[in-house]
């Protein structure tokens, strides 16, 4: 497949979402809490990435896959089709190996941490946030309490379950990143203080690159005291950008203030490194294609990773029936941002660990390192 195909058909696919009337892939996905919620991870020409598949868009999508008495014994490989017509061969990641196990308490691996992509651990350190319960204050996209309610993790992830799970995913599945983020504590650290207590535990157990997200604290020198602790790479999520729409979208997390992130984007570059910052930016949530790249060159030129992905609706939130912005907005911002990067010499693979690194939940990565 060429570059440029591959490009659009994932734009596309991430936006429209991969109709499946009977899932016997066998391939993990998931429903509800944190993101990247009703996706399936999904590989295409050797690039794995996760597309919505319990979205009300993508129970309407043109792509589905073939009858499946149809697929390949060999990799289990699948054809998509686009209305009717088959178009690619693509294959799902396998079920990891540690979501069979259980810890002397008998808790589930994977109410602890989730395999995303196909090599990548992810887990929310804390599944509760001060703002989820109001929605006068809760972010509208937000669904981190939905696995919680429904009993598929628990609230508070300890130090000790987490180096467990890690250890064994990377033992029995080669996982090569871990990314813990945060539901926001009532605490002026911004639950740096546990994320710190976490990344201790898991590197005295096992060598794995760590990416920490969580909100901007109150203080900076909280960066200095997670890159001590050997957490590698951090992450902290603008989501959406023009006032109105902070103030709509997210009316709680809205009270901190841009000027505010970008002062902690600042400092934080300057503690782990030029591009070993990112920021989540949703497009589609009512931000222009021009807000939303001229943020991503004040962010680039700052030493921060823009991580640029389509806004999915999640079922149960406010927004479940907010369309997801169409490929073709999505690809003209992929355009211009990966032309940023390139002329910055930034690239996601460079990243020691995240989001941005693992690439996934964006068709972003496609676009670096290619000539304008």
């Amino acid at each position: 497949m060429k570059n440029e195909q591959k490009r659009k058909l994932i734009t596309d696919l991430q936006s429209q979402g991969l109709k499946l009337v009977e899932d016997s892939t066998g391939a993990a996905g998931r429903k509800g809490g944190a993101g990247p919620s009703d996706h399936k991870a999904v590989t295409i020409d050797g690039t794995t990435v996760m597309i919505p598949i319990h979205t009300s868009v993508a129970a309407k999508s043109n792509y589905t896959l073939a009858d499946f008495h149809k697929r390949s014994v060999y990799k289990k490989s699948y054809i998509l089709e686009k209305n009717g017509g088959g178009i690619a061969s693509i294959q799902f990641p396998n079920q990891p190996k540690f979501y069979s196990l259980k810890t002397a308490e008998g808790i589930p691996y994977s109410h602890i941490a989730l395999l995303h992509s196909h090599n990548v651990l992810a887990t929310t350190v804390l599944q509760t946030c001060i703002r989820y319960s109001n929605r006068n204050t809760a972010c509208q996209f937000c669904a981190i309490e939905q696995s919680l309610a429904a009993g598929k993790t628990i609230a508070q992830k300890t130090p000790e379950q987490l180096a467990e799970v890690a250890a064994a995913a990377v033992g029995l599945d080669g996982i090569e990143q871990l990314v813990m983020t945060t539901g926001t504590p009532n605490t002026t650290d911004r639950g740096a203080a546990y994320l710190i207590e976490c990344a201790k535990a898991v590197k005295a157990r096992v060598n794995l690159p760590i990416q920490a997200q969580c909100e901007p604290p109150d203080d900076f020198i909280w960066f200095k005291r997670m890159k001590a602790w050997e957490i590698d790479s951090l992450g902290m999520h603008i989501e959406v950008i023009e006032p109105e729409v902070r103030d709509h979208i997210m009316p709680g997390k809205a009270k901190v203030s841009l000027d505010y992130y970008f002062q902690a984007f600042e400092a934080a570059v300057k503690v782990f490194g030029w591009g070993q910052v990112s920021t989540y930016i949703l497009a589609g949530l009512g931000d222009s294609l021009e807000t939303i790249t001229d943020t991503c060159d004040r962010l680039i030129k700052l030493g921060v990773y823009p991580f640029v992905v389509p806004f999915v609706p999640i079922t149960g939130t406010p927004l479940a029936n907010h369309q997801p912005p169409s490929s073709k907005f999505m690809y003209g911002i992929y355009e211009h941002v990966g032309a940023m990067l390139n002329h910055a010499g930034m690239s996601s693979q460079n990243i020691k660990a995240g989001c941005a690194k693992c690439g996934a939940c964006s068709a972003l990565s496609t676009f670096e390192n290619i000539s304008s």
